[in-house]
C-alpha cells in the first residue's frame, strides 16, 4: 500500500464535506466519491490535480492535454480504503454482491413498493429496460370474468423486460435519483389546533434563543411518508431533537400470499431490516449530539434489529435493552412459553458519561454502592465523605458483614475522621467514586454492618432499571400494560390494536428528556407520543402515513387540550391547553396511488386507467401500450381486485409521490397547493440567516 498517496489523498479532500463516510472524515464514501470522479466532478477533479502526487499517480499526458486514470483510480480505492474492521466486511451488515455491499455500488436505486420502502438493486444500462406483463398460457382465454381466476397474478401473468427501442440517456438510477427522491417536500392543508379549534396557520413560529435558535418551534403533525418526511424534516431538525421513540412494524416470520395495501407488519426479514435501516440512518442526523434514540421489539426482531443498530449508530453507543412487562393475559395457547414482554432498545447517537437518566425515586433518595457478584475490589474514602447514623467511636479493621475495613479508623461528629479504605463488591472503581465525589455525591453508613450507600446531591432518584412493569414506579406512577392502553383509548372512542401506554412513554420522557427538549415519533400510530410530551411540556413532531392519522392522532390531541383526564393525565396535574400544527407532505402521485387503493371493482381500474396515463407521472420504463391491452383482457379482470391494483401501482413513478419544494409552482402541481400552502412550506425551511436578512429589510 501507498501509504503517501493514501495520506495525500486524504489531505486533498478534506475540504469535501459529501464524500466522507463518518464526522471524524478518516473513511472515505468510495461509491459517492466514485459516483462524482465518473461524472468528471470539476470540483474533485480539481483537487486531485491541485496535488502533485495525485496528478503524476492518477493522470497521464497525452499530446499535451491530462487524461484522468478513472480504473486507477477505482483500483486504488478499493485495494486501499482504510480498514477499521475485525473481517472482510468492515465491522458492517447489508446485502452485499460477491465481496461488494449493494450500498457500495453505483448502479444502486432506493425503490418504494407503495408502503414497505426497501432498498432494491437497480438497473444501469444506457439505453434502458422497460416493464410489461406477458399473459401465461395456462389460463384459457375464453374463461368468463365473472368466474375467480384459478391463479395469482404471478402466474397469470409475467413481469419481463426488455431493451427500450428508442434510446434513453442519463438513465443510470444511483445517487441524484435518491438526491431528487429527497429533497424537501412541500406542505400542503395547513391548520393549527387550539383551545378554540381548528385554526389557519398564519406563520411559523420559532425559537429565537439558546440552542434551537432558528429551529421552528411547532408542535407538528405530518401526514406522509416517513422516510421522506424525515429528509424533509432534517433540513430543518439535523441535530435538534432529544428523543426519539419510535413503535415500527414488528418482524414476523407470517407470510401472506399476496401483500397488503394498509400497515404491514408481515416483512421478510432482508426487506425489514433495509426498510428499518433506511430510516435509522437519518433519524441519527436528526438527533442532539447527546440524544437518544429507543426502538420497540417483540421477540422475534430484537436480536436483528441490535445488531442493525449496532451498525448505525455504533456498538459503543448502546445503553440498554429495556424489558417491558406488556400484558397481564399471555397467550395461554402457545405450547412453548407464554410471552408476556416487549424490548425497547436503546441507543445514543454519542455515549457521554454526564448523559444521566433518571429513573424511578427512591425510598429516602440513596442507593446502594454494593452489588453481589461483582468484583472484590477496595475503594478509598477521603476523610468526611461517610456520613454514619452510629454513634462516634474508633473502628477496628475487620469484616463486620459485606464489607472489609482495611486498617482502623475514627468516627466524630458522624463523618469519617480519616481516609478510610473498603474492600468489598462495589459497583464502581475507584475513578468513578473520585468522579461522584467531585459532583457533590456523599456516602452513608446506616448500621454496624456497614453496607455502603450513596447519595446524589441533585435528585432523589436513581438510574432506570432494565425490567419495567406495573409495580415499578410505585412511588409515583406505575407502568401500564397493552389492556391498560387499550382501556384509556376505548374510554376516548378510539379503536387501536396493541397501542402503547402513556405510562410507558411517560417513563422515557421523564428518564432523558427535560421541558421544551423535542421528541420525535415518526411511526405515530395512536398518537401516543405526541399526547404524552404535550401533556408533560416537551416540543413533539409526529408522523404518520396511514390516513387514520385524522381519525385518531389528531382527533386524540383536540382532547388532551381539551384537558383529557385518562393515562398520566393526573400524575401530571395535566389541565388542558397547548396546541399544534397539521401539515401533509403535498400528494402527487400519492395522490393516483391513494386512488388505485380506493377502486372497488376492475371497472374503477379500467376507468381510473387513463386519467393515470393522461395526469400522473408513470415509469419511464413501464410499456403502457401493452398495459392498456392488459387491462381489458378477461384474465386481468378476473384476478383479485388487490392484485389488479398492484400491476396498476407498478406503472406509478415513485420519485414523484409528493411535490419537491423546488418544484411546486410548475403548472404540472397547479391543483396541488394553494397560495397559502406555497407561502408557509417556504417559511417552514427559511434558514435563520434568511430570517435576519428579511427582518433587517423590513
Amino acid at each position: 500500500m501507498n501509504t503517501d498517496i493514501q495520506t495525500e489523498l486524504t489531505q486533498a479532500l478534506l475540504s469535501q464535506e459529501k464524500v466522507w463516510a463518518n464526522e471524524e472524515k478518516t473513511i472515505l464514501a468510495k461509491n459517492i466519491l466514485l459516483d462524482l470522479v465518473e461524472k468528471t466532478d470539476p470540483t474533485i477533479i480539481g483537487l486531485l490535480l491541485g496535488n502533485d502526487d495525485l496528478k503524476r499517480h492518477f493522470f497521464v499526458d497525452v499530446n499535451g492535454v491530462l487524461v484522468f486514470k478513472l480504473q486507477d483510480f477505482r483500483f486504488f480505492l478499493d485495494k486501499h480504503s482504510i480498514n477499521n474492521s475485525y473481517t472482510k466486511y468492515a465491522n458492517r451488515i447489508g446485502l452485499a454482491d460477491s465481496n461488494r455491499f449493494l450500498k457500495d455500488n453505483s448502479d444502486i436505486v432506493l425503490d418504494f413498493p407503495f408502503k414497505d420502502c426497501v432498498l432494491n438493486g437497480g438497473q444501469s444500462t444506457e439505453e434502458g429496460e422497460e416493464i410489461y406483463f406477458k399473459r401465461n398460457n395456462s389460463q384459457p382465454a375464453s374463461q368468463p370474468a365473472s368466474q375467480p381466476a384459478s391463479q395469482p397474478a404471478s402466474q397469470l401473468y409475467t413481469k419481463l423486460t426488455r431493451k427500450r427501442q428508442e434510446i434513453f440517456f442519463n438513465q443510470t438510477l444511483a445517487f441524484d435519483e435518491i438526491d431528487r427522491l429527497f429533497d424537501a417536500k412541500a406542505f400542503s392543508k395547513f391548520s393549527r389546533y387550539t383551545a378554540d379549534g381548528k385554526q389557519p396557520v398564519g406563520e411559523i413560529k420559532r425559537h429565537f434563543d439558546g440552542f434551537l435558535k432558528g429551529v421552528p418551534a411547532e408542535n407538528l403533525i405530518i401526514k406522509g411518508n416517513n422516510l421522506i418526511a424525515l429528509h424533509s424534516l432534517a433540513k430543518q431538525f439535523k441535530g435538534k431533537v432529544k428523543l426519539i421513540y419510535i413503535d415500527p412494524p414488528y418482524y414476523f416470520n407470517e407470510t401472506k400470499p399476496t401483500d397488503t395495501f394498509n400497515f404491514n407488519p408481515n416483512f421478510k426479514l432482508s426487506s425489514w431490516l433495509l426498510f428499518m435501516k433506511n430510516r435509522l440512518e437519518v433519524a441519527r442526523e436528526l438527533l442532539t449530539p447527546n440524544g437518544t434514540i429507543l426502538v420497540s421489539i417483540n421477540e422475534s426482531g430484537n436480536a436483528y434489529l441490535k445488531i442493525l443498530m449496532s451498525e448505525i449508530f455504533n456498538k459503543e453507543n448502546f445503553v440498554e435493552t429495556f424489558i417491558w412487562k406488556n400484558t397481564d393475559n399471555p397467550d395461554s395457547l402457545s405450547k412453548k412459553s407464554r410471552a408476556s414482554v416487549e424490548y425497547i432498545i436503546a441507543f445514543e447517537k454519542k455515549i457521554e458519561k454526564s448523559n444521566a437518566y433518571i429513573g424511578k425515586d427512591t425510598e429516602n433518595g440513596d442507593a446502594p454502592l454494593l452489588n453481589t457478584g461483582n468484583k472484590y475490589k477496595p475503594l478509598i474514602f477521603p476523610a468526611g465523605s461517610i456520613r454514619f447514623n452510629i454513634p462516634d467511636q474508633l473502628i477496628k479493621k475487620g469484616k463486620p458483614d459485606r464489607v472489609e475495613i482495611a486498617h482502623d479508623f475514627e468516627i466524630r461528629n458522624g463523618l469519617n475522621l480519616q481516609d478510610v479504605t473498603f474492600v468489598g463488591e462495589f459497583k464502581w472503581g475507584q475513578e468513578m467514586l473520585n468522579e461522584e465525589l467531585e459532583k457533590g455525591t456523599y456516602f452513608l453508613v446506616k448500621s454496624d454492618k456497614f453496607s455502603i450507600r450513596f447519595q446524589r446531591l441533585e435528585a432523589k432518584s436513581m438510574a432506570p432499571e432494565k425490567y419495567i412493569d406495573e409495580i415499578y414506579l410505585s412511588k409515583s406512577i406505575g407502568v401500564g400494560t397493552n389492556e391498560d392502553a387499550t382501556t384509556h383509548l376505548k374510554k376516548m372512542g378510539i379503536d387501536f390494536s396493541n397501542p402503547k401506554p402513556e405510562t410507558l412513554i411517560s417513563f422515557f420522557i421523564k428518564a432523558i428528556t427535560t421541558p421544551k427538549d423535542i421528541v420525535l415519533d415518526f411511526f405515530s400510530g395512536s398518537g401516543t407520543t405526541a399526547a404524552v410530551a404535550h401533556k408533560m411540556n416537551r416540543q413533539y413532531i409526529g408522523i404518520e402515513q396511514m390516513d387514520y392519522i385524522e381519525t385518531l392522532v389528531v382527533e386524540r390531541l383536540k382532547k388532551v387540550i381539551d384537558g383529557e383526564q385518562g393515562g398520566i393525565s393526573k400524575a401530571v396535574n395535566w389541565q388542558g391547553g397547548g396546541e399544534f400544527v397539521y401539515a401533509e407532505l403535498a400528494p402527487f402521485n400519492e395522490t393516483a396511488k391513494q386512488q388505485i387503493l380506493a377502486c372497488e371493482n376492475s371497472d374503477d381500474i379500467k376507468t381510473l386507467f387513463n386519467e393515470l396515463c393522461e395526469r400522473y407521472f408513470l415509469k419511464y420504463n413501464v410499456s403502457v401500450n401493452e398495459f392498456s391491452q392488459i387491462i381489458n383482457e378477461p384474465e386481468f379482470q378476473s384476478l383479485p381486485l388487490d392484485e389488479q391494483k398492484q400491476m396498476v401501482l407498478e406503472m406509478l413513478d415513485l420519485n414523484q409521490m409528493y411535490v419537491s419544494l423546488s418544484e411546486m409552482d410548475d403548472e404540472q402541481f397547479a391543483g396541488c397547493l394553494n397560495d397559502n400552502d406555497k407561502a408557509l412550506s417556504r417559511a417552514f425551511y427559511q434558514s435563520v440567516k434568511n430570517q435576519a436578512e428579511k427582518k433587517d429589510g423590513e
